[in-house]
């Protein structure tokens, strides 16, 4: 078995064989993308991505995964790699630190792995991963092995990482796509039943003791002192 079966960061373990290595085909199968009418990235509208600009787009999985966030930059431009002109090859470096520093700038992210692999797709996209902080078992190459392998991350918590993202790439242009997740604003209901168990309190120990006098209410067509507020919409809560 190689030496990286051993490494602490590889995620298997037990009785593992290697598989057979086949004979090399005379020809590759084509790409998806390689005939650009047939592409799925060309074709996606902006509303399936994170983030869009005129030359790029940031994209997201379908759902959570293990890892904070795993993220995919592509061109615009039904391009690879090695079709970039000067000046998007100069831009894909920039995009890239970009969107590095992006998700760095996650609460929970050490680093960010980046890939770039090419294999199945024509059309060029570049893979950002997370990897959670302190968890040092998830370093190296593995990585990808491991987000198919760890648990979810909770939805709310993806979609506030991908708002977050694609509101840090906004501050140097382009359009934030991602929603951060609603929050319920619905105040307690019990608020209002507290307010009025803390007014009783004096009556009720009044009650229990002798010595504790209840003032009688003051002689008159009976209205409330002024320091008294019978509106509800001055209670605390409720405004807004």
């Amino acid at each position: 078995m190689p030496a990286f079966t051993y490494w602490p960061t590889f995620p298997f373990e037990g009785d593992l064989r290697v598989k057979r290595l086949l004979e090399p085909v005379p020809i590759e199968p084509p790409r998806h993308g390689d005939n650009p009418s047939e592409c799925r990235a060309c074709s996606a509208p902006d509303q399936a991505y994170i983030w869009v600009s005129d030359r790029w787009r940031v994209r997201a999985l379908d759902r959570p995964t293990g890892l904070p966030a795993v993220l995919i930059l592509e061109s615009r431009s039904h391009l690879d790699l090695g079709d970039l002109p000067n000046m998007l090859a100069a831009e894909l470096g920039v995009m890239t630190v970009r969107l590095e520093r992006a998700i760095r700038s996650l609460d929970g992210v050490a680093r960010v792995h980046v890939n770039r692999w090419g294999d199945g797709a024509a059309h060029l996209h570049v893979w950002f991963l997370a990897r959670p902080y302190g968890r040092l078992q998830l370093q190296g190459t593995f990585l990808a092995l491991w987000d198919d392998i760890l648990p979810p991350i909770p939805e709310d918590r993806w979609r506030e990482n991908l708002a977050l993202v694609a509101a840090w790439l906004a501050e140097f242009g382009g359009r934030p796509l991602a929603e951060p997740p609603r929050i319920n604003w619905t105040a307690p209901t019990t608020l209002a039943t507290r307010e009025r168990d803390d007014a009783l309190e004096p009556a009720a120990a009044a009650e229990e003791n002798d010595d504790v006098v209840v003032p009688e209410p003051a002689e008159g067509n009976g209205d409330a002192p002024d320091d008294v507020t019978e509106n509800p919409k001055d209670e605390p809560g409720r405004q807004g």
